[in-house]
């Protein structure tokens, strides 16, 4: 629904935690949006009543997927993600880690669809989350959808 920044998230945060609103939260790079991003921010929404993706910077999609990702800029990205029904809000993480966002968001849940084998940062998002007392639920990466396959896919297509 729309693209907002962390302060103004932040705020709205307040009103939703008085209104007794559960809040979920999904993070990801989300690049080259695929039915295993879709199916996960659905299964994400159906846990609260608002759902608010984090989207990385790309400098952060860099770090965590290689030199060539991000495929789409972070804005446009998180454009993308908010147009999706599931979606109530989309927020740019600015370069910083997950868990510093998640401790100042304080979301009632977090959802993770990345298995936690994958990457040390994973066990830095979950011990943050636990540490401000929210919920983590973890998703499975739905097999056979990746943003990586994509990109093989559509490399040997112009091969």
């Amino acid at each position: 629904m729309a693209v907002v920044s962390q302060s103004e998230l932040i705020l709205q945060r307040r009103e939703w935690k008085r209104n007794g609103k559960r809040v979920v939260c999904a993070i990801g790079v989300f690049d080259l949006l695929h039915p295993g991003h879709v199916r996960l921010l659905e299964q994400a929404r159906a846990s609260g009543d608002i759902l608010v993706v984090g989207v990385h910077s790309d400098a952060r999609a860099r770090e965590e997927k290689g030199p060539n990702r991000p495929v789409t800029p972070a804005a446009e990205r998180a454009e993308i993600l908010s147009a999706l029904e599931a979606v109530d809000f989309a927020v740019i993480l600015n370069d910083e880690r997950a868990d510093a966002f998640l401790a100042r968001f304080a979301p009632d849940a977090v959802v993770l669809g990345r298995e936690t084998a994958s990457a040390k940062h994973i066990a830095a998002e979950i011990s943050a989350a636990q540490a401000a007392g929210v919920k983590v639920i973890q998703i499975p990466p739905e097999p056979g959808h990746s943003t990586s396959r994509l990109i093989e896919r559509i490399k040997q297509l112009r091969a």
